[in-house]
């Protein structure tokens, strides 16, 4: 059974929190259904430059309120993606 291959997994779309760092994005391994993913987190150091991404861990209120405000945007574009079950 062959391992995981980067080459076969895609970024569809990706919305970033610009205040909290937190990435949602709809992601698809080789020819898999899309699937929603939280995280990771991307914060800014002193100098202004992205710091490396570290998991979401625990989501704040302000997570949670622009959660809610995107999730019919990424319902949407995951829903035009995957088909009637």
């Amino acid at each position: 059974m062959p391992g995981y291959d980067p080459d076969k997994d895609k970024k569809i779309k990706e919305w970033k929190n610009e205040e909290t760092g937190l990435l949602i994005s709809i992601q698809q391994y080789g020819e898999g259904e899309p699937k929603v993913q939280i995280g990771p987190r991307i914060l800014k150091k002193k100098d202004g430059t992205d710091r490396a991404p570290s998991k979401a861990g625990r989501l704040s209120v302000e997570d949670i309120m622009w959660l809610y405000d995107i999730i019919d945007e990424v319902k949407d574009e995951l829903s035009g993606m995957v088909g009637p079950e």
